[in-house]
Order: structure tokens, then sequence, then C-alpha cells
């Protein structure tokens, strides 16, 4: 089977015999005016790039994407990344783009222009992000291993017969019983493993249907354009398998938990000797600026950041070794060894990259 589908590889999206011979085809992919959807065309080349100056700069209709009005609708896109295409294979690629004017502006939309520009001030302190993307898959609108009824519970999920057993054999569990989506998650790990992401791990999580993947570690804007790319992956990936893949940080209310994108940090004196002092720093930084950080740490992240299900209070900051209760995690090979890296633990699953890794770096290096 295709990434667990009934169609096979060599029979998708096209049949082996139809050779498109010397020709490329590249799949350009841009982030919409919403922030949070992917939009993507095939541009067909005579030579394979080999980065991505080598891609020219396309355009599309911004009126169809929510990035611009119809007597003025042309938006530019300007190839920042390219990955192999595990879908099409061969010499195909992924080509991730940012949107710009005809004149040169990025849009209001174009959250990654301002990120490589942070990025730049501090290329020498080598900072690397490992984020841990938490999301649902759901099918015919109810999560995987949820009944699909329209029947009220009253009184609770556990009440109506079908629904899920409370919280604690679904995490890393194994069985039909426990685990919902093992062959998505297994598909898009390897289809993002093709691809070239530095996919570094993937696990079951807390609420059934429920998974994460880890992309890193990355250093600056490489870890936006990995993560956005998985994600575009993720949803090429449900379109084949008839899934759906949701990023809202809390997609089934009551007493289930939520979905975050924990990021994981450090810069090269935090990974250095004593390096654990720069970490107390930066996180004392952090603690100055919460609102400011959790104010774009994600859309409907305070459904999520209730001070329950392993999270800590939207507006109230606090640090810990091995506590993910807290907002910042240090872990105790990170205190044991006196350097290390930290874990923020209130982005939310539907955040940012190009918004919170920027943020962290500007507040934990670049604030005086």
């Amino acid at each position: 089977e295709y990434m667990g589908c009934s169609r096979k590889m060599e029979n998708y999206p096209y049949p082996p015999d139809c050779d498109h011979g010397k020709r490329v085809l590249l799949e350009y992919v841009w982030i919409d005016g919403t922030g949070q959807n992917y939009r993507s065309k095939t541009k067909v080349v005579e030579t394979e790039p080999k980065t991505p100056a080598d891609c020219p700069v396309w355009n599309y209709d911004g009126s169809s994407t929510y990035q611009a009005m119809g007597h003025d609708s042309e938006v530019y896109i300007t190839p920042r990344a390219i990955f192999n295409d595990p879908f099409r294979r061969g010499n195909s690629k992924l080509v991730l783009c940012d949107c710009i004017t005809p004149a040169g502006e990025p849009l209001s939309s174009n959250t990654r222009a301002a990120a490589a520009a942070i990025f730049e001030q501090c290329k020498e302190l080598e900072p690397w992000f490992g984020i841990e993307q938490e999301y649902t898959l759901f099918k015919d609108g109810a999560p995987l291993g949820w009944p699909r009824s329209n029947a009220r519970s009253f009184g609770g999920p556990c009440v109506q017969l079908g629904y899920p057993g409370p919280q604690g054999p679904y995490y890393c569990g194994a069985g039909y019983d426990v685990s919902f989506g093992r062959a998505f998650s297994d598909a898009h790990l390897k289809a993002c493993l093709y691809a070239g992401v530095t996919i570094s791990g993937t696990n079951g999580e807390v609420m059934p249907g429920q998974w994460e993947y880890q992309v890193g570690p990355c250093v600056g804007i490489d870890s936006g354009d990995h993560l956005h790319i998985s994600r575009y992956i993720a949803h090429r990936v449900g379109e084949l398998m008839g899934i759906v893949v949701s990023l809202d940080p809390k997609p089934v209310p009551g007493d289930w938990n939520g979905a975050g994108c924990h990021t994981n940090f450090s810069t090269k004196p935090m990974r250095s000797p004593g390096g654990f002092k720069v970490i107390l720093d930066a996180v004392e930084k952090l603690g100055k600026k919460h609102m400011k950080h959790v104010e774009v740490y994600g859309e409907g992240n305070e459904r999520r950041m209730t001070g329950q299900h392993e999270t800590s209070r939207l507006d109230e900051f606090s640090s810990g070794v091995a506590n993910r209760g807290c907002s910042v995690r240090i872990p105790r090979f990170t205190e044991r060894d006196d350097c290390g890296y930290f874990e923020d633990r209130r982005p939310a699953s539907n955040m940012d990259p190009y918004v919170v890794t920027p943020l962290i770096v500007e507040t934990c290096c670049l604030d005086a």
C-alpha cells in the first residue's frame, strides 16, 4: 500500500509508464492570508533546481487566497527552501515560498521575512530549535477512535456508549483499542524523511486520535521552513487517506489534553560547559515578557492553557526542572550536565514558527 491507503506507490499520482522525460515538476507551496492554510500549484521546468535560487519567482491570484483585492490581485511567490517531493518522487521538488508584492515588499501575512532578519542578527549564537508538533486526526467529523454520533452525551463523553475511556492508556500505546492513526503517523514520517525534512521522531499522544512528531534540531530560519513543509506534507498524506489533520489547540472540550507545539531552544553558549547559567538568565527574561509571548503563541491557546492537562496557566509564568506543568521546563539532564537546552511549553499546536522562534531569540539573546 501507498502511505497506508489502497493505492500503490507506483500508481500514484500517474501510471509508471507516464514518463515526463527530463522535465521537472515543482510544487510551489505558500501560506495564505489566514496564516494557517497552505496553497500550492505546479510549475514545469526544464532543469532540476539545486537551490531555491534556481527556481523562478512565480505569481498567483491573491484575491482568491485572502491576500489581495480583485483589481490588483497579483502576488509574487519567492522560493526560499526546496525539498524532495515524496508524492511525485523522481526529480520532482516541493518549493516553499514566501509572498511579496510586485514592488518587492513582504505581504502582511508574510511572517518569514521579519524572522529571517532577526536570525541574521544572531548567526554567531547558532540558535537551535526542536519543535514538538502535536495534531489530531479527524475522519467524518470525529477524531480517530471516537464514535460518529450526533447524540448528546448527557454528563460527559465517557457516559455515552462507544466513547473512549479516560486518558491513560493512549500515550505511546500499542493495540487496536488504544492506538488510532498509526498508519498515518508512519506514512507522514516516511514522507518527511524522503523530502529531507529534519524530523527526529514521532509518538502517539495522550488523547486518543492525537499524535506528535518532532522537527529538529534546526538552526534559525530552517526550523520554520521545515515545520511548515512538514505540516503541508501532513495535509497531503491526509488527502490520500481520507483524514483531516487538525491543529486546533483544544479539539475536544472537557477532560482531555489539548495540542501544543512545545519549542525546545538552545544557543551555542547554552550548550557549552557552564551554559546552565545562560539558560537561567534566558528563562528569567522570558518570564518578564510572558504576556507578549502568549499573545502570539497560537489562536485559541486560552482554551488549552488552563493549568490542567500538562499545561501552565495562560496568565502566569512559571519554570521548573522536569515539570511539565510549567511555562518553561528545564530537562533534568540539562541541570545535571550544567548545560543544554530548555523547553517553552506555551506555544499552541497552530502557532506560527516564523513568529515564535524569532521572538524567543529576540527575548533571550537580543534584548538587553
